[in-house]
């Protein structure tokens, strides 16, 4: 299929409101190779164009409907490179957006090949970038997602809470920064709720404090759930909701990569990163239904459900980002079902006490194709909250809005809920696709980034 003389073939993105036009500029062979291919310019299909002579002259592909989004482009792009034959491509469109769509294209080309013992990997596509392409930041967002979706593919016997920690030394070494881990008698002392949430594991659970300081710079504090597996606790999950509790520490990954994209921009923002890392299992030791636990706010909160872990962690590490009024927290986490149900698999929840936060996000995630969808602290839910024996409890006895009222139990810990956002996402795809396959998603990192690199600067 590649050009005897390595020159990169055009490749043709085609709305459907565009093809009849775009068609007509074509020479007759190629209309008549159309016309004989019933070519649409349906979203995902492709056609390689010969020319004179049956050599293969370009490829042009279908958008879909009349007004392609980011969406479509950067899902096309991850598409194309998972389905065209080897060679080197280069985007002759003049509409799409060349940097998202390089970016799309390195996105589609991922796989987690960590456990193969032989290889398979075929050779792949090229697509080479055009002069209009942003390479740093295709390159940068490209290093970051990538983080992020290794670290949740990997299953929790090699990725426990320790292994979490390592990856935010790795990070730290090369992005001149520092991390200081607590365990034992010190965690307990300091995050009492991290080290209840732990205790049923061998594997010590700990707060992981990743600092890339900016002196002078806007003060921005991440948080990322770091439940390495999740076995529900004593209120144990069914073997169907395990299998894929090896990304429950999605969040963490999430932060750890945004983290990543705004060092390697080079973003003016000194930025801190707040890691609970447990495994919540089962032994004589775990945490139980009705115990009451003090947090590191002060608070005392009532376990209604130890499979409700998720919230507890982040309520100390959330207490902790307050520390010293940061411009801004922001906390990612694999939190609840309820979100799920409520927006699907693709599309993360949002919550923050500023509206304006929400927007400015959701923005930016529209036009990057990583988005999120703003949700309500519902204030009247709050009595949902409520314990008889404790200030709160982690498990409200209702089956309803359970994505609401785990974000009004995290606003409890925070300091001020104007400058925070919660984020509820869940860092996996279950359906193969094409420039899909099933396995880690690396939700919001780009949107978070982009929206970090407008405030700060």
């Amino acid at each position: 299929m590649e050009p005897a003389n390595n020159t990169a073939l055009p490749l043709y993105c085609v709305a459907e409101a565009e093809l009849a036009a775009w068609r007509h500029a074509q020479p007759p062979s190629v209309r008549q190779w159309l016309d004989c291919n019933a070519f649409r310019a349906e979203p995902g299909r492709w056609l390689i164009l010969p020319d004179g002579n049956g050599e293969p002259a370009g490829v042009v592909a279908g958008v879909g409907g009349s007004a392609p989004n980011a969406h479509h482009w950067f899902w096309l792009a991850a598409g194309l490179a998972d389905r065209l034959p080897p060679g080197r491509y280069q985007l002759a469109s003049t509409t799409a957006d060349a940097t998202l769509f390089m970016l799309g294209w390195q996105y589609g080309s991922y796989r987690y090949c960590r456990y193969r013992t032989r290889s398979t990997a075929a050779p792949r596509p090229e697509l080479a970038p055009g002069r209009d392409v942003d390479l740093r930041y295709v390159e940068a967002a490209t290093h970051a997602t990538q983080l992020a979706r290794d670290l949740v593919n990997t299953p929790a016997n090699d990725l426990g809470p320790a292994e979490l920690a390592q990856a935010a030394r790795d990070l730290a070494a090369t992005q001149h920064g520092s991390v200081e881990v607590l365990e034992g008698a010190a965690l307990q002392a300091g995050y009492p709720l991290v080290a209840a949430v732990g205790r049923g594991s061998p594997r010590a659970p700990r707060l992981i404090d990743l600092r890339l300081p900016h002196p002078g710079a806007p003060r921005v504090t991440l948080v990322g759930k770091g439940v390495c597996f999740d076995s529900g606790g004593l209120d144990i999950k069914p073997a169907a909701g395990m299998l894929l509790m090896k990304k429950d520490m999605g969040g963490a990954a999430a932060a750890l990569a945004t983290a990543q994209l705004l060092r390697e921009l080079q973003v003016r923002v000194d930025l801190r990163v707040l890691l609970p890392a447990v495994e919540n299992s089962v032994d004589g030791e775990s945490f139980r239904p009705g115990d009451v636990w003090p947090s590191r706010q002060g608070l005392t909160v009532e376990i209604g459900n130890t499979d409700a872990e998720g919230r507890l962690v982040l309520a100390d590490a959330l207490t902790a980002a307050g520390d010293g009024e940061p411009d801004l927290v922001i906390d990612f986490a694999t939190l609840t079902g309820a979100a799920r149900i409520a927006l699907g698999a693709e599309l993360p929840a949002a919550y923050s006490g500023d509206p304006e936060l929400l927007a400015g996000l959701a923005a930016h995630g529209s036009r990057l194709a990583d988005p999120i969808w703003p949700m309500p602290l519902w204030d009247g839910y709050e009595d949902e909250l409520a314990s008889r024996v404790a200030d709160l409890n982690n498990a409200p006895t209702g089956t309803l809005g359970g994505s609401i009222t785990a974000a009004l139990f995290l606003r409890r810990f925070v300091g001020q809920p104007a400058r925070w956002i919660h984020l509820d996402l869940h860092a996996w795809n279950g359906k193969e696709r094409p420039g899909r396959p099933v396995g880690a998603e690396a939700q919001c990192v780009r949107a978070v980034a982009a929206f970090l690199q407008q405030r700060c600067g």
